[in-house]
């Protein structure tokens, strides 16, 4: 039988599209709006730097060894380019149709430099003075002869200029050509959206971008201003091929970036309203291709959005949701004396994080404690986790850190938190070669009545209290010895100890995880042939694992049902006769990102129930040490079950992943509406 398969780039920009929706979503509160306008644009430049950035350099291989890749590149490239321009559109509209009038509406005024009035004017003025003009550089664009560079992902204004002669003395030839420049836009340095004085109930907002138009003839002085259109660059993030290649045609693409220069163009956007020949102009002198050009509008950079001024008024954005005591926690002093007679399972950012930098922070002061073990993924910058391992080591510990410093575009800050605990004290230990550690994982040792007792802390998300109030993630602490035992087998191994260890109760990739999960489903299909309950429940990011879909096609035929819901990425397509008829999805996007990995296998009606920091992706399973861990208390099996329950029962911020991945929303009667989140929220406020 011949299996079919979402590609994983459309399938990608499929979900981004779900983000989009919600930006587009009146019932969303219009500054939450604004910001899933500023999600969707960060999450489209991580797309061009390192997904497009990737498939433009398989374009320069051989045809044989283009061959090795099962789909045609070009091909590929333009059916990206087509979606991301109708995304665009659908963008644009919502801004300018949805967005700016509803800002309008509550009296907050988007206003250019051609709006203001004289007291808005010597306002920015004065901010242009003292805080932009340090920051200004102009750079004048000669073609063929001067080339400046643009830096990734910066705002700049490219300009359209000639110069002023004394009155009534005529331009030569040579006066009488246009000359070009560009002036990046500090946003580095300065907020993009400047709020300007209140007039009567109207508050009013200028890009920054606006303000140096204003003042352009000051920088130009001498010039006339004919044209000012803003552009942007993406470049290449090809330091990070490893992670989407891998074997020889991973060598054959770092050989072909390699002649191609460091941070190679993959998206110039520019303002469509520039002109063609000023167009042509910067395409020649700034050395793009064809297929690099994006149009835009007149601002660039919506991942800005994240820091739009509310000017005050609260009802414009969700109402906080505040985190939720753990009754069962809340009755012992610390993590120790919790997790001595039972274990505890949290979920961020429904329960308060702070149970785990407290957990953390005691472990650093307490003297019985011995030893910390920790994986650090994506660090919080000025981590209270990190500040006490530093206390931990001061105080004599023995602290150990894994440090994934190729954790994509969190790199410097993940070095510099290493290098902090380094100089502490703290034994720290590198990315390994080939792999990625991607497991959250920590043990903690301490002396009880003359042994070593050990203390686990298992997460589906990373150590970053920042991200943990916007991420779900489940966070087990336990002190079963079948599962502390394993933990310290992964810390070994971290170590560079050979653990020569067969994992009985956590699935650890490198370590048969795949084959874990392999065996898993093959269960639930002997014992649908069996006519035993049969069915695989899923909750992920991504699922895009050819070998894993295979098997879940196999399951489906089997007679076994599969409920999924992902986020991201799907490369499964559900409900095709034939192939995966049994097979059902959702993909859930709100306020809070759905970040948590959750496998749940019928196995006869004895659920197996797992939490893990893997995706199904190929990269989880093949090229990561990740950790699935199950969840064997009773009570805690079953908060599991009913909170994905619920998720399944959405109906609110529930889309379904169809054949033609067309994001239509869940339609019930408006008296059943569910909104999973919310649900969730009031789930756990119950529990006793």
């Amino acid at each position: 039988m011949e299996y079919r398969f979402f590609n994983r780039e459309i399938s990608w920009l499929s979900f981004n599209h779900r983000v989009l929706q919600e930006a587009g979503n009146p019932e969303v509160p219009l500054y939450d709006r604004i910001k899933f306008l500023a999600i969707f644009s960060s999450n489209l430049d991580e797309f061009f730097r390192v997904r497009v950035a990737s498939l433009r350099a398989l374009v320069n291989l051989k045809k044989k060894t283009q061959k090795e890749l099962k789909f045609d590149v070009n091909k590929l490239l333009d059916r990206i380019s087509k979606t991301v321009f109708r995304l665009q559109e659908e963008y644009g509209g919502i801004y300018t149709k949805g967005i700016r009038p509803e800002l309008e509406k509550n009296n907050i005024f988007l206003v250019d430099h051609t709006q203001l009035d004289p007291v808005q004017r010597d306002f920015v003025a004065e901010i242009f003075n003292e805080q932009v003009v340090p920051h200004i550089m102009p750079m004048i664009i000669v073609k063929k002869k001067i080339t400046p560079f643009l830096r990734n992902q910066r705002l700049y204004l490219a300009i359209k200029l000639s110069a002023k002669l004394p009155q009534g003395k005529a331009k030569t030839e040579k006066q009488n050509r246009f000359k070009y420049a560009i002036v990046e836009i500090p946003t580095n340095h300065i907020n993009r959206f400047i709020l300007l004085p209140k007039i009567g109930n109207n508050n009013y907002i200028i890009f920054l971008d606006d303000v140096i138009r204003l003042f352009l003839p000051q920088i130009f002085y001498g010039y006339n201003i004919h044209e000012s259109y803003a552009v942007k660059l993406t470049r290449d993030a090809e330091l990070y091929i490893e992670d989407e290649f891998s074997g020889n045609l991973l060598e054959k693409i770092k050989k072909g970036l390699a002649k191609r220069g460091s941070g190679a163009p993959s998206r110039f956007l520019y303002d469509s309203n520039m002109s063609s020949s000023f167009l042509r102009y910067l395409r020649e002198a700034l050395l793009l291709a064809d297929e690099d050009l994006y149009p835009g509008g007149r601002y660039h950079n919506f991942s800005d959005f994240f820091r739009f001024p509310n000017p005050g008024i609260k009802s414009l954005e969700y109402t906080e949701l505040k985190p939720l005591k753990h009754k069962d926690f809340e009755t012992h002093t610390n993590v120790f004396t919790a997790s001595k007679k039972k274990d505890h399972l949290f979920y961020f950012p429904y329960h308060n994080y702070d149970y785990v930098v407290n957990a953390i922070a005691h472990a650093a002061k307490d003297p019985a404690v011995k030893s910390i073990k920790i994986t650090q993924y994506r660090v919080a910058k000025d981590s209270r986790i990190v500040n006490s391992l530093v206390k931990a080591a001061h105080r004599g510990k023995d602290v150990t850190a894994f440090v994934e410093v190729k954790a994509r575009f969190d790199e410097e800050i993940n070095i510099q938190s290493a290098e902090e605990m380094q100089k502490a004290g703290v034994k720290v230990l590198y990315s390994l070669p080939g792999l990625k550690v991607h497991a959250k994982i920590a043990l903690i040792t301490r002396l009880e009545a003359g042994k070593l007792k050990k203390y686990a802390y298992l997460s589906t998300g990373n150590f970053n209290e920042k991200t943990a109030k916007l991420y779900t993630d489940y966070g087990l602490f336990t002190v079963n010895e079948e599962l502390t035992e394993e933990v310290e087998k992964v810390f070994e191994y971290l170590e560079g100890k050979d653990p020569g260890y067969q994992f009985k109760h956590l699935l650890v990739a490198q370590y048969g995880m795949r084959q874990g999960f392999q065996a898993l489903i093959e269960n639930e299909i002997e014992n649908a042939k069996k006519g035993l309950p049969a069915a695989i429940t899923i909750k992920l990011n991504s699922l895009e694992d050819e070998r894993i879909i295979k098997k879940l096609y196999d399951a489906s035929e089997a007679g076994v049902r599969v409920l999924m819901i992902v986020r991201g990425i799907c490369c499964l397509i559900p409900g095709m006769k034939e192939m995966s008829e049994n097979i059902s999805g959702i993909s859930i996007v709100d306020r809070f990102l759905e970040h948590d990995r959750v496998y749940i296998f019928n196995n006869a009606g004895n659920e197996k129930i797992f939490l893990s920091s893997a995706d199904w992706m190929k990269r989880n399973l093949s090229r990561r040490i990740e950790v699935a861990f199950p969840i064997y208390d009773p009570d805690l099996k079953k908060q599991v079950r009913n909170i994905i329950d619920i998720k399944l029962a959405d109906n609110v911020k529930a889309r379904v992943i169809d054949e033609k991945q067309q994001n239509l929303f869940r339609e019930l009667p408006e008296s059943e509406k569910r909104r999973s989140q919310y649900e969730i929220h009031e789930y756990l406020k119950s529990l006793k």
